[in-house]
């Protein structure tokens, strides 16, 4: 079943789109937009975790300015509505919807939080602000070692365990800057595993944009990604019941 619910922020109401599994589930994915807002791409992927037994929800991080979502072709557009959405506004939407989670009974530490592009970066932000989740996974997310919104000096503060993919062609994540983040989670003692993809770029998962969409890579860093939550975030006799 798929809905938009609406969640309270302290910066106004939010619009979250939610998938849930067939059977009831204790643990939840939140699911982080690309550049572009909650679209459909990012509907498909919040429906494909339900499909594996999660609770999923896609927060419109585009709340602020009304805008819901963008094409592809709008990259323009699209960058100064990112660039505008600081630490503190992902660590308060994604606040706001573990609050929605934990009514509901599913805790910080049964929720993952997975992010694309922009919401790659929203991932790793979360990791360092919000203590006690399951489990963090970054798609190529820009912005994480350099930029106006930099989060990798506080690494030490990632108390979840961490996945990241990066594409080796990807110029927004230089190697210099994979290098970094690489040695940052380690001088933290960050449980972390950060994958490199030859032969792919920037959004490489991405099967909405087949001039990007690289389907080995892809297909790679999904099976990692679910080996990867199914380790931190299994499930457990809740399910079903």
């Amino acid at each position: 079943m798929t809905e938009w619910i609406t969640v309270e922020t302290a910066d106004g109401p939010m619009r979250v789109y939610t998938a849930r599994p067939d059977a009831p589930t204790d643990r939840a994915v939140i699911v982080l937009q690309e550049a572009f807002g909650v679209n459909d791409h990012i509907q498909d992927i919040t429906r494909r975790f339900a499909a594996r037994g999660f609770l999923a929800l896609a927060p419109d991080l585009f709340h602020r300015t009304g805008i819901a979502t963008l094409g592809y072709d709008q990259h323009a557009q699209a960058m100064p509505l990112i660039g505008a959405i600081g630490a503190d506004a992902i660590t308060t939407d994604i606040g706001a919807v573990l609050d929605h989670l934990a009514a509901e009974g599913v805790p910080a530490d049964r929720t993952a939080v997975v992010g694309f592009c922009f919401g790659g970066r929203a991932a790793f932000t979360a990791a360092t602000t919000i203590p006690g989740l399951a489990a963090t996974v970054v798609f190529y997310g820009p912005g994480i070692a350099a930029g106006p919104h930099a989060v990798l000096d506080r690494a030490e503060a990632i108390d979840a365990p961490m996945l990241l993919h990066v594409g080796a062609d990807d110029p927004t994540i230089p190697t210099d800057q994979v290098k970094a983040i690489d040695a940052a989670l380690q001088n933290a003692g960050t449980d972390h595993e950060q994958h490199v993809y030859d032969d792919a770029g920037h959004a490489f998962a991405c099967d909405a944009r087949p001039h990007m969409y690289r389907p080995g890579p892809a297909d790679t860093a999904w099976t990692r990604t679910h080996a990867f939550l199914d380790r931190h975030l299994p499930a457990t006799a809740a399910e079903g019941r």
